[in-house]
């Protein structure tokens, strides 16, 4: 295909082939250029014009292009829409290439980054509260390896577990990216497969070594060799996209399988954790707790809500900070206020790693570090203190040096560019002090030149001018240009415009050149003082690092005790017996959402329940209507155990928290056909999950399990999950269901009791009270729930009939379709007269007799006759 091609078209081509599947961004100019495909791609997600340049095999090559200067912004929605990108941006220069080649000579280009979403480091195609997770998954053995790490800040934890948990691992991580061995056959559908080399356990070992320049990672923790396989894999990858250069990458941290809580994917979703079932934060446990004032912070409580705890003593040491700050609300608006100033210094260092720094983020390092001393030294010494915050403290100080050296060479505000200079602080070297007056000077020399030649000339519309392209030069208008056209007259003719001539002068020249080369030294003399900077930063980036994760650590205990105190959240007691004894729970997102609806006018308020779980009394088995509150109580527990092992407060007046190893929630499901799973298959998948992981230790929620297929199936799939949870798991468990058979397990199954949410029908209305209470529900009201979401009223008539039918069947024969073969079809008229007759009684029992006047009687008695089908009126 590049037989044919232009130089530059086989230029890029060939850097098209090395993209490995990228969009390819080939740098021309001031633009960066897409053709072919990738300019069809881009053009539609950018919404940009597509054009076409020249052709190529007989045919017009489609193309399109983006400014440089604003690259990052198109870059952002082509991240967000799934692309990848490589830039190819110019290795040399015009000079360089003429020289090597020629006049004619291409200038060089090289793939000098790729752009995908798990390796971005810029502020602008970032999320400020949210990681930016790229996980490597490998097999070894039969054991999984996953190394991650957060790019922007330098994170980095490896882990192993069984292949089974891998998926929920991975959807703990919420990684933008997952890289994977190209031979692994059960690697998730979206990876990114790379070659298997790279996916070597020395090799990983010796990569870490090499990075962190240790002879041995004894001091880092204990990695298996699954670990540090993943570990190589992940390394591999970045030195690939980043072409040679690696981001910070802080010594690994290694994370113990039991650790944290385990969920599996379908529980996250349906906890609705990050992320809402509607997509996006907005309805999602994060939104409803969220109160912290740094992105820093907001990412840590993501990282906590995502893996809760499962040692006592490190909730219990969270707890207590929490609680420190809760009751202490003066001290925890100064903290509250003191971190809200200050700048991301995580990302900032990671970006400087990076090779992308700017001298705004050495400003922001300084100034995110002068700050943390600051608010150190705010926080009073006491013997009460927390231990947590005893420990992170020390982290806050220790780079007097460092800011001393950042404050006396950076500007107050340093600039996002270096490439105009100006960034490094007046006094802070003489000889770049005298360059500047140098070039001031010369400045000056020209302005008086300027001066002194419409003296000379007698033109008063002279000009010294300056652009990119000449230089200095002379602009008069074109009708004095004679004037300085005569050979005597010390003016070079440069350039004829419509409205004006430019020239040159030999004082002009020299002056230029006393700027050009003042400028050039002062530049050049700013950009090794940058490198120097840089690499005190870098040597003390394991330090800068704890700072700003201790900073974040306190952020979330702070908007913790924040939102506790806005809510009126209780510190709960974390116990080791299989417990959990909640008063007066409520759900945090439900309850929010109806605290925002009071403002705007409703009056609904949220309606708490206890939940008394017990080592005799550890299974509930909850009836009810449909949208009495089964879910939401189901899912308020669960939440309230997820947000105590997370190490915060509780909505709720009171909760003993029996330490939970695993939590699973089967609450709702969706068909998967992507997989060619139905809805029951997909709940049938879960509720196995759920049998074969769930021990004593375990919180599992479910909700009308069996309803998917047939009745009779339905029941008995129900039955045996109650008898095998409350007999084999041993777990505590809140079962939801409409099986109204089910409540004779009761009978057999010593720690189950029975539950119901409780609702009465008043005036032929349901009222739902949204209360719990003990015993099984008299009824499901299925049918007056359907009245009120609108169904006719002929449907509503008919089930009523065919509800009766089916439990006089079911009373006489034990059939549940028993007796329906003989009931009349909608269309038969005694069922007609039936509802008809329902709708008179329903008039009728609405009226209030004694209100009405005797001319508003008459004519309600008309209306009925007319109702009733009568032909007078």
């Amino acid at each position: 295909m590049a037989g044919s091609a232009t130089p530059m078209m086989a230029q890029y081509l060939a850097l098209k082939a090395q993209a490995e599947g990228c969009l390819l961004f080939y740098r021309m100019g001031d633009f960066f250029e897409l053709f072919f495909d990738d300019a069809r791609i881009a053009a539609s997600v950018l919404d940009i014009a597509l054009t076409s340049r020249g052709e190529h095999d007989g045919a017009p090559i489609p193309m399109c292009g983006v400014p440089v200067h604003s690259a990052e912004g198109y870059l952002a929605r082509l991240i967000r829409a799934g692309q990848r990108v490589a830039i190819a941006e110019q290795v040399e220069t015009p000079e360089e290439a003429k020289k090597r080649g020629g006049s004619k000579a291409l200038v060089a280009r090289d793939i000098v980054r790729f752009v995908t979403a798990g390796t971005l480091t810029e502020d602008a195609l970032l999320e400020p509260r949210r990681a930016n997770v790229l996980a490597a998954v490998c097999e070894l053995r039969g054991v999984c390896g996953i190394a991650h790490v957060d790019i922007s800040t330098g994170y980095m934890e490896l882990e192993e577990c069984p292949a089974h948990d891998v998926t929920a691992a991975l959807a703990r991580l919420d990684a933008r990216e997952v890289v994977v061995p190209e031979d692994w056959l059960e690697a998730p559908t979206d990876a990114i497969a790379r070659p298997r080399a790279g996916f070597s356990s020395d090799g990983g070992g010796e990569d870490l070594r090499r990075i962190h320049g240790v002879a041995t990672l004894d001091g880092f923790g204990s990695f298996g060799r699954a670990m540090l396989a993943a570990a190589g894999g992940l390394i591999a990858y970045l030195e690939h996209v980043g072409r040679g250069t690696m981001p910070l990458l802080l010594p690994p941290v290694p994370r113990e399988c039991g650790d944290t809580l385990a969920m599996d994917a379908a529980t996250r979703s349906s906890l609705e954790i990050i992320e809402s079932s509607q997509g996006g934060r907005a309805g999602s446990l994060i939104d409803a707790v969220d109160r912290c004032v740094t992105g820093a912070g907001a990412r840590q409580l993501a990282e906590d809500l995502s893996a809760p705890l499962t040692r006592k003593e490190l909730i219990d040491e969270r707890l207590a900070l929490v609680a420190w700050l809760h009751d202490d609300a003066i001290l925890r608006g100064d903290i509250r206020s003191a971190l809200r100033a200050l700048p991301d210094i995580g990302r900032a260092l990671g970006r400087i790693a990076a090779g992308r720094g700017s001298p705004r983020d050495l400003g922001q390092v300084r100034d995110g570090l002068e700050q943390a001393r600051a608010l150190r030294d705010r926080l009073p010494g006491s013997a009460d203190r927390p231990a947590l915050l005893d420990r992170l403290l020390p982290a806050l100080g220790g780079h007097g040096a460092l800011t001393d050296l950042l404050g006396r060479a950076l500007v107050p505000q340093p600039p996002t560019e270096r490439g105009q200079g100006g960034f490094i602080a007046e006094g802070y070297d003489a000889a770049l002090d005298d360059l500047r007056r140098t070039s001031g000077s010369a400045r000056r020399a020209i302005a008086a030149l300027e001066a002194r030649y419409r003296v000379e000339t007698g033109v008063a519309a002279l000009k010294i001018r300056h652009n990119g392209v000449l230089g200095y030069f002379i602009e008069v208008p074109a009708r004095h240009a004679d004037a300085l056209m005569t050979p005597d007259s010390g003016f070079t003719h440069r350039q004829t415009m419509a409205g004006a001539v430019r020239f040159n002068s030999l004082g002009l020249h020299e002056e230029a050149g006393r700027i050009a080369e003042a400028g050039g030294h002062a530049l050049a003399a700013e950009e090794a003082h940058f490198e120097e900077l840089v690499e005190a930063v870098m040597a003390a980036r394991m330090a800068i690092a704890a700072t700003a994760a201790a900073l974040a650590r306190i952020d979330v205990a702070a908007g913790q005790a924040e939102r506790a105190v806005e809510g009126g959240w209780t510190r709960p007691r974390i116990v080791l017996e299989s417990v959990l004894q909640v008063q007066a729970g409520r759900h945090p997102v439900v309850e929010a959402a109806l605290m925002a609806n009071r403002r705007s006018g409703g009056a609904e308020r949220f309606v708490a329940n206890d939940c008394m779980l017990a080592a005799n009394d550890r299974l509930w088995l909850i009836g009810g209507p449909n949208m009495g509150g089964k879910s939401t109580f189901l899912r308020q527990n669960a939440l309230i155990v997820l947000l105590a092992q997370a190490g915060g407060f509780v909505p709720a007046a009171s909760a003993v928290i029996g330490l939970t190893d695993r939590l699973f929630s089967r609450v709702g499901a969706s068909d998967n056909l992507a997989r060619g799973r139905s809805t029951f298959m997909v709940e049938m998948v879960e509720t196995a999950a759920i049998l074969s992981q769930a021990t004593d230790r375990s919180f599992v929620i479910l909700d009308e399990v069996g309803r998917g297929t047939s009745t009779y199936d339905g029941l008995a799939l129900a039955w045996a999950v109650v008898e095998a949870v409350h007999e084999t798991n041993r777990c505590r468990c809140l079962f939801a269901t409409h099986y109204h058979e089910l409540t004779r397990l009761a009978e057999s199954c010593d720690a189950l009791s029975l539950h119901h949410v409780r609702a009465r029908e008043w005036k032929g209305d349901l009222v739902l009270l949204h209360e719990l209470a003990p015993g099984p529900a008299d009824r499901s009201y299925g049918i007056a729930v359907a009245r009120l979401a609108g169904l006719p009223p002929k449907v509503i008539s008919r089930a009523k009939a065919v509800l009766d039918k089916l439990e006089k069947g079911r009373a006489q024969t034990g059939g549940l379709a028993a007796g329906l073969g003989d009931l009349p079809l909608f269309a038969a008229a005694a069922e007609a007269e039936e509802a008809q007759c329902d709708i008179l009684r329903d008039r009728l029992q609405a009226l209030d007799v004694d209100a009405l006047s005797p001319r508003e009687a008459l004519e309600t008695l008309y209306e009925l006759k007319r109702e009733a089908g009568s032909s007078e009126a």
